[in-house]
């Protein structure tokens, strides 16, 4: 009796958990969408437009670390609840925001709340399972945050054309209250190591972040030689460095460095890196190419990538299942591949007269590599650290993730700048081909970084590390 109670708080745990990561981040995809009927309705400037999906990220990436020690301090279920309490209210917030200053600043707010949710889900989750059940419940975890990042734009157009675009944000209210009213009910309180909070380690981890970020944001409205992209990536880079060197001697540091000598924490992360700087660039550009290059609406949009988007709902939870069978390396590398052959074919036959029945082959190609990736890397990058250090493992897990995204759309934002614009179909094709063929070798390179991950043996111990070869 007692195993069957553990086993369906468990179940809640994973219910709850994922439940929460899917709000937040299929809030980041859905605003994508509806960035061109905000610019109708509220008269906005290209630049505002940024800053409502930037200032979201910016704050997001900033407090991940922050938010996983906190955690650790101070309990992992109250931080969670804090930040789905601080998410639910800046979005009735935004839905309700009456000029785009405050929808900017309530957006900064969800990604407050964001930021304290996504790592600590992960820790709640690896409490609950033992090590021999951790893998897979991670691998369903991951599968269904994959999901929110893919269908998102259909979610998001069919909701802004449907009813109107403030109801992309009054959505997430009563999932919130739900998750609040079950919450305490159903998940166990739990701590990390009982230490003191590094606060320089805090302050400089901070700066280094929000100095990438913001430096990479400006990309887009200046050139990437500027002074105002420059300037804070330097900054940025030299209090990470700082951060490093901190690190190394503190007595309770934050961010332990001797994880990035694990070859799978450090390789599982940078693959994640790349995946990401892929995939959310990848995202922000086919959007864009099938309404301005194709000339579809945005629910069209949405609808035509459900082939790319709806097959995750079918390989995700498969991928979840055959993470103990197979091994993660596998899964990263074949995930990397097809979504890396995804990319390139469609950056090869990408033209303003290219039927979009050309397009199905490889955005199902991509799906369901992209499907593959995403459950697989937070499995290896989990299980690679010792249960009392997972906290901190998915603090790095998810600010990657969010630099990544960041970089990713940097980078192919300037590739397309150099070749087209947004003055007619030929010349945003122009632009979108390059841009995506970046994509694609982005996500060579991290397909490259998947195949120096370590094997993981087949038994599983009580002690995640050691199910890795060295």
């Amino acid at each position: 009796m007692e195993k069957g109670n553990s086993t369906t708080r468990s179940g809640w745990v994973l219910l709850l958990s994922s439940i929460a990561a899917f709000m937040v981040v299929l809030d980041t995809s859905v605003v994508s969408t509806s960035l061109s009927t905000m610019q109708r309705e509220l008269d906005a400037s290209l630049e505002t437009l940024e800053w409502i999906v930037n200032a979201y990220i910016l704050c997001f990436a900033v407090l991940l670390m922050t938010a996983s020690a906190l955690g650790d301090r101070f309990g992992r279920r109250l931080v969670f609840a804090v930040g789905i309490g601080v998410f639910t209210t800046a979005s009735a917030a935004c839905a309700m925001a009456g000029s785009l200053e405050w929808l900017i600043a309530f957006r900064a707010t969800q990604g407050v709340g964001a930021a304290l949710i996504m790592p600590l889900s992960v820790s709640l989750l690896s409490a609950a399972f033992p090590p021999e059940q951790r893998a897979k419940a991670m691998g369903q975890f991951s599968g269904i945050i994959g999901l929110a990042v893919l269908a998102g734009p259909v979610i998001g157009s069919a909701v802004t054309e449907g009813i109107a675009w403030p109801w992309i944000f009054w959505l997430n209210v009563p999932i919130g209250l739900f998750l609040l009213a079950t919450l305490w009910s159903r998940v166990s309180e739990s701590h990390g190591p009982n230490i003191a909070l590094d606060i320089r380690g805090l302050l400089l981890l901070t700066c280094g972040v929000l100095g990438l970020v913001w430096g990479l944001i400006r990309i887009g409205g200046e050139t990437w030689y500027s002074y105002e992209v420059l300037l804070p990536i330097t900054m940025g880079l030299l209090c990470i460095l700082l951060f490093v060197g901190w690190e190394l001697r503190a007595l309770h540091p934050m961010l332990p460095m001797r994880m990035f000598r694990s070859r799978t924490f450090s390789m599982g992360n940078a693959a994640n890196f790349l995946l990401y700087t892929s995939l959310i660039s990848a995202l922000f550009f086919i959007a864009q190419y099938l309404q301005v290059g194709q000339g579809y609406s945005p629910l069209g949009t949405g609808l035509r990538m459900l082939p790319w988007t709806a097959i995750a709902f079918v390989i995700a939870p498969v991928v979840g299942n055959l993470v103990n069978r197979l091994g993660e390396k596998r899964l990263v590398v074949c995930g990397l591949f097809m979504h890396t052959v995804g990319m390139l074919w469609m950056g090869i036959i990408a033209a303003p007269d290219t039927s979009y029945g050309a397009f199905i082959a490889p955005m199902i190609i991509s799906g369901c590599g992209l499907s593959m990736a995403q459950t697989s890397t937070m499995s290896v990058v989990i299980g690679s650290v010792a249960s009392n250090e997972i906290g901190k493992a998915s603090g790095v897990f998810n600010m990657l993730r969010q630099l990544g995204s960041v970089f990713g759309i940097a980078v192919l934002a300037i590739v397309f700048a150099a070749n087209g614009d947004y003055t007619s179909a030929q010349m945003f094709t122009n632009g979108f081909a390059p841009a995506i063929l970046v994509s694609g070798v982005l996500s060579l390179a991290g397909l490259l970084v998947g195949m120096a991950l370590p094997e993981r043996k087949r038994k599983l111990t009580t002690n995640p590390p050691a199910a890795y070869e060295s």
